[in-house]
């Protein structure tokens, strides 16, 4: 898999095999003529010339934002969704770490992995909408803000993100050879995995309650004290679910590496998730209906915004926990995975409700993200992927290094 450069090694030989995966240049360049690589290419070509554009003309010059619409797709899907699907961090890690269930173990990385990448860009589209990236850190060091959810939000990513890079360190560290270093880190991993409970429990409700100070601008149905508590139970769902949709896509991508494992052990293990996603979305069903309830919006259920509602409730909550159900009872795998990616699609539709599809629904227009706002988003995913690629491709991320077992 990878193997530790004795300390007289040249520089040379250790990029080549750190960083070009053991091959000479040309050899390496050559494997980077694929297909998806090519499209990856196109669409750096369209994007980084509209960031050069939005942070030198400004957001107007590149977004249909106004005062009406603050807040639009970067707000919507890049941050929103994008904090929801990275739950799986802190769900993998509570699991292997705290309750000990070590069948989780080759699950853990990757979704830590997931996870760190996933907030890491958070950031990055947050900078697209925010501009100024150079006073990131004001918040912390600057001016702080403390009664304000925003100032509690920021604080609680950035501590996130550095216990998720403290997470996923015994993975760089055995790359690197570095057993002492790597030794030490593990000694944090409980009091680090705890820490990232705390904060993701925090953060993930946290963005719902900025959506408590617009009672007038998102729909009733959407509306609700409960906000805080939904987005917190629908991120476990979420981070569940593309714990299940990552498994699959990198056994099928980066199958050398997964060759080792058993297919009906990964099997179980993808049912052994179903039943806790299962519970958590039927959880997060009652909680919808209970919130409904205690504000007595029923009446709005026979709009055509409650048809909507009705969709996302019954077609994108109560579907796939029918079938995460369904998949624990038969013991099938399969539906375990279709559950997984209808159960994302469902988060998804729900934060874009909160933030695009429902806000400012009284007003007599909407908001459409300009195409340079869609290539923006399509870029920032894509710099995701490719950074994904390029950290399993070279360190123990899908397999358990030879020279450090699992007991440690």
């Amino acid at each position: 898999m990878s193997t530790t450069l004795h300390p007289d090694a040249s520089w040379s030989a250790w990029t080549r095999d750190k960083l070009l995966l053991g091959l000479p240049l040309r050899e390496y360049l050559r494997t980077l003529k694929t297909p998806f690589n090519a499209v990856a290419a196109l669409i750096l070509c369209v994007g980084l010339p509209i960031t050069w554009i939005r942070f030198t003309q400004g957001i107007a010059a590149t977004t249909n934002l106004n005062n009406d619409y603050p807040w639009g797709l970067w707000i919507g899907f890049d941050v929103l969704c994008g904090v929801a699907l990275a739950a799986g961090g802190f769900c993998m890690a509570s699991a292997v770490h705290l309750f000990k269930l070590k069948q989780y173990y080759t699950l853990m990385r990757p979704a830590i992995l997931t996870g760190f990448l996933g907030y890491f860009f958070v950031v990055v589209g947050l900078c697209f909408d925010l501009g100024r990236p150079w006073r990131l850190p004001y918040p912390m060091f600057v001016s702080y803000g403390v009664t304000s959810v925003m100032f509690l939000v920021g604080w609680h990513v950035a501590l996130y993100l550095t216990v998720q890079f403290l997470e996923f360190c015994p993975a760089i560290f055995e790359w690197l050879g570095w057993k002492r270093v790597r030794h030490w880190v593990l000694k944090l991993t409980i009091g680090a995995t705890v820490f990232g409970v705390i904060l993701s429990t925090l953060h993930q409700s946290a963005l719902g309650a900025l959506f408590l100070l617009a009672p007038t601008k998102v729909h009733p149905l959407w509306y609700s004290s409960f906000i805080p508590v939904l987005f917190f139970t629908s991120a476990i769902a979420a981070g569940l679910s593309m714990v299940i949709v990552e498994s699959m896509l990198s056994h099928r991508v980066f199958h050398r590496q997964v060759q080792h494992e058993d297919p009906q052990q990964v099997d179980q293990v993808m049912v052994g998730l179903s039943r806790s996603a299962a519970v958590v979305l039927f959880t997060y069903f009652c909680l919808k209906w209970i919130a409904l309830a205690h504000e007595d919006r029923w009446a709005w259920l026979f709009t055509s915004y409650g048809a909507w509602y009705l969709v996302e409730v019954i077609g994108f909550v109560l579907g796939p926990c029918i079938a995460y159900f369904v998949a624990a009872k038969v013991n099938s795998a399969r539906i375990a995975r279709v559950a997984a990616v209808w159960t994302v699609l469902g988060i998804v539709l729900n934060r874009l409700n909160v933030s695009i599809f429902t806000f400012n629904w009284q007003m007599p227009y909407r908001y459409v993200p300009s195409w340079m706002e869609f290539a923006v988003t399509i870029t920032i995913v894509t710099a995701g992927l490719l950074t994904f690629r390029f950290m399993v491709n070279r360190m123990p991320v899908l397999y358990v290094h030879p020279e450090y077992p699992v007991e440690e």
